[in-house]
């Protein structure tokens, strides 16, 4: 049962080859016995996770059908969920149980989903390589001595490791689409304001998007159909109809314009990864799209401006996070300052801490024009760069990632080269478009994944191309040994 998609679950479901509680309690099991290796569950629902597949199985016993009812899948632990602890993989909020569900959750919940547990991360989302938790590092299941990516590391571990078929990520700046291509496994950004963010805790507000990670396209497809759509509750989510992506994905490629930008190809790119973008070419070609060079010249200064707009919100963020109101709080404050600085310092980790300093120094009197609103300047013309790009192709494509995943703890010493693994994702969030990474091969044993990007609430665009390429190749087929 454990190696069936999503897609091959709702199937088998539906042809009674089991139920949902026999594929729950099969699952449940398997965590407990592989997880130990990996680390990718803070916690495991047990309980709901069997009383939400009896009450899936009663649905389907009264002729209820639907795609998701009885199919299982856990989340990433910032997306709260009622009466089960939410910790965000930090200290902070260890004992923090949340009193009600997030939209997404709900509306999974509502679609018949199980909950089997909430997944490791970096702290707070803070990261590029799930090394940051709390509860320490998740290891990658094809090489359990490296880094699975990050922030939503849990997630693709726990699916690469056919411990789960799904989860669901946030993206910051390429938290859902670093993991994927670092697990060979397919991640979706969404447009931002596609997927709501009420109940997600926050780590960059404008930057923020909730998405699947599963392991094909057809299965993103199903989740993400279930997690979209206008919530009131969410000032920044759009009311707009959703897709029906299921549909969209069985169109030819006939005619699809790709574009390649040049500096995607500089000299922080493996040469190796570069030789599999252009194996995907290839096979796009073959499948009827057609390629063509385009530029964004703004890309040499994504990642300075992303990394003085994303502290700059998470240090405005976390700042409720006083040891008063709730979360830890240090044991005997002498008084009200004490109180605030030792419950920061213990509750927060380094990156965090990290993090929060630049932001505040970025929005402090004096350097808010020279840092923050430069940024904002930049981002501007990022997103004028894609304007430009997809007035003349349909989507983009390039690496996800320079190169395959790196090992634990290389990168702990020098920030900034774990922040140069995000060069080629966080422009989407910056412009605030769609991406979705998928397997394109391996470097040295280990998967790696190419980008494609798309305009505007074109996520249908983007997994039908996804889908296509993976009806002719089986990199997301493969499986790590062992799991």
């Amino acid at each position: 049962m454990h190696t069936l998609t999503l897609a091959g679950i709702a199937q088998a479901l539906a042809h009674k080859c089991f139920s949902a509680e026999e594929l729950t309690r099969a699952l449940l099991q398997r965590i407990s016995q592989l997880d130990p290796q990996l680390n990718s569950f803070i916690t495991l629902s047990e309980e709901q996770a069997l009383h939400q597949a009896r009450a899936a199985d009663a649905r389907r016993a009264a002729g209820e059908q639907g795609l998701l009812l009885g199919a299982p899948l856990a989340h990433k632990d910032l997306f709260c969920t009622r009466g089960i602890r939410t910790s965000c993989a930090s200290r902070m909020l260890d004992n923090f149980i949340a009193p009600y569900d997030a939209t997404v959750v709900e509306k999974l919940n509502a679609a018949g989903t199980v909950c089997l547990g909430k997944l490791n991360m970096d702290e707070f989302a803070m990261g590029s390589a799930s090394e940051s938790s709390y509860y320490g590092p998740t290891r990658n299941p094809w090489d359990t001595g490296r880094v699975p990516g990050g922030s939503s590391g849990g997630s693709a571990a726990a699916v690469a490791a056919r411990l789960i078929p799904a989860a669901t990520g946030t993206d910051t700046g390429g938290s859902i689409r670093q993991p994927a291509a670092l697990t060979g496994l397919t991640g979706l950004k969404p447009t931002y304001g596609r997927v709501s963010r009420w109940g997600m805790i926050a780590y960059a507000s404008s930057l923020d998007q909730g998405g699947p990670i599963a392991r094909t396209a057809e299965d993103c497809a199903l989740l993400l159909g279930a997690m979209a759509g206008f919530d009131p509750r969410d000032s920044t989510c759009v009311d707009q109809p959703v897709d029906n992506y299921l549909e969209a994905l069985d169109q030819p490629l006939a005619g699809l314009r790709i574009g390649l930008p040049r500096e995607y190809f500089g000299s922080g790119l493996d040469s190796r990864m570069a030789d599999t973008v252009m194996t995907a070419v290839d096979v796009l070609k073959s499948l009827g799209a057609s390629i063509r060079d385009i530029s964004l010249p703004s890309l040499e200064h994504a990642i300075p401006a992303y990394y003085v707009i994303a502290p700059a919100e998470a240090s405005s963020n976390l700042s409720r996070y006083d040891g008063v109101r709730f979360g830890y709080r240090c044991d005997s404050p002498t008084d009200l300052d004490d109180l605030y600085l030792r419950s920061r310092a213990e509750g927060f980790g380094a990156e965090v801490r990290r993090r929060i300093m630049v932001g505040t120094y970025a929005l402090s009197a004096g350097y808010y024009d020279a840092y923050y609103l430069k940024a904002q300047r930049i981002r501007r013309l990022i997103r004028d760069d894609f304007v430009r790009a997809f007035a003349e192709v349909d989507l983009i494509l390039g690496p996800t990632t320079p190169g395959p995943a790196w090992k634990l703890g290389e990168k702990n010493a020098d920030p900034v080269a774990a922040y140069l693994e995000d060069l080629y994702t966080i422009t989407a969030n910056l412009a605030g478009i769609p991406g979705l990474s998928m397997p394109a091969g391996f470097i040295d044993g280990l998967p790696v994944g190419v980008q494609l990007l798309a305009p505007y609430f074109q996520e249908a665009r983007l997994l039908n191309a996804a889908h296509q390429y993976q009806q002719v190749t089986d990199w997301h087929q493969q499986a790590p040994a062992g799991f």
